[in-house]
């Protein structure tokens, strides 16, 4: 038995070793990144951590006396605080839904053999690249109660005119409106890049036993992009939740505090009010809850995919 085992010991030691080596050469190759993420990254988020348990000294920037739970406990008690919060969640349970149909659904649309679809499909980058605060200004002009373009076309229908910012529903609409046409191109781009992955011989044979399109995107290829479409939403999650630049041009919160998303209240309280360290708390209550809930999603998107 022990010559066996002296006898192994060559064989096992250098593929160890190998493997050692290509986990050093990819964590070398790894290590750039992952400073940089650090410096971007770590700094300001326990730069924030350290302000929400201080006092903010205005003189140097920085943390002053520690105050331990304070900030976060006058947070928690601020109304303002949660009502900023709803008025985000409220955001999130419209345009999220929306703009996966519209992008899922349109990428199905455009992917269908039809003249002049590779024209279309170029129109749509035109929304993703334009800066948030143009958008803003531009939609802005487009839905203005007096002159907007928006209640012109209205009027042709009997409907109108609307006054989009300064009704709370309209002006809540408005700002889904407004964010559904900027990032619905950019679902449509992941929507389509999947359905051009999917097999093609699934969808042949759809045609053969007689489905119709609708047929052949509830059952074929909605079940096949379960998958991306879990990811899709998360990526969503992500960024919608960071909704600030598009509500600052087009209603500044307003009317009232019927679109003041969580961020421009951060904002607001932080560069207006220069309450610092209660943004701060306020900024990692935020940082905690999304991380939560994208775990929660993540979690989910996992049990999806089993069923599918």
């Amino acid at each position: 038995m022990s010559e066996k085992t002296v006898k192994k010991r060559p064989s096992v030691t250098p593929r160890r070793s190998g493997r050692v080596a290509d986990l050093l050469v990819r964590w070398s190759f790894m290590l750039p990144a992952i400073v940089l993420l650090a410096v971007i990254l770590a700094y300001p988020i326990f730069y924030t951590i350290d302000i929400s348990f201080s006092r903010f000294e205005i003189t140097s920037f920085g943390a002053g006396e520690w105050v331990g739970w304070e900030n976060y406990r006058e947070v928690i008690g601020d109304y303002r605080f949660w009502e900023s919060l709803k008025v985000t969640l409220i955001y999130l349970a419209f345009a999220l839904p929306l703009q996966l149909v519209l992008g899922f659904g349109i990428a199905y649309l455009i992917n269908a053999e039809w003249k002049g679809r590779g024209v279309i499909r170029a129109l749509f980058i035109i929304p993703m690249v334009v800066a948030p605060v143009v958008a803003g200004g531009m939609w802005r002009m487009i839905l203005d109660p007096l002159w907007g373009i928006m209640n012109y076309w209205l009027g042709f229908i009997g409907v109108g005119p609307l006054d989009w910012f300064g009704d709370p529903d309209l002006a809540m609409a408005a700002i889904v409106i407004i964010d559904t046409w900027r990032w619905t191109p950019f679902i449509v781009l992941i929507a389509t890049a999947a359905l051009l992955a999917l097999p093609k011989d699934v969808f042949e044979a759809a045609r053969i036993d007689g489905a119709n399109w609708w047929s052949t995107l509830w059952s074929v290829a909605v079940p096949l992009l379960i998958p991306v479409i879990a990811a899709t939403f998360i990526i969503r999650w992500l960024g919608a939740v960071k909704m600030f630049d598009i509500v600052l041009a087009a209603t500044y919160g307003g009317p009232g505090k019927a679109t003041n998303v969580v961020n421009l209240f951060i904002y607001e309280e932080a560069f207006r009010s220069l309450r610092f360290a209660e943004s701060a708390a306020m900024a990692v209550i935020v940082l905690v809850l999304t991380m939560v809930l994208t775990g929660l999603f993540l979690r989910g998107s996992r049990k999806l995919e089993e069923l599918f």
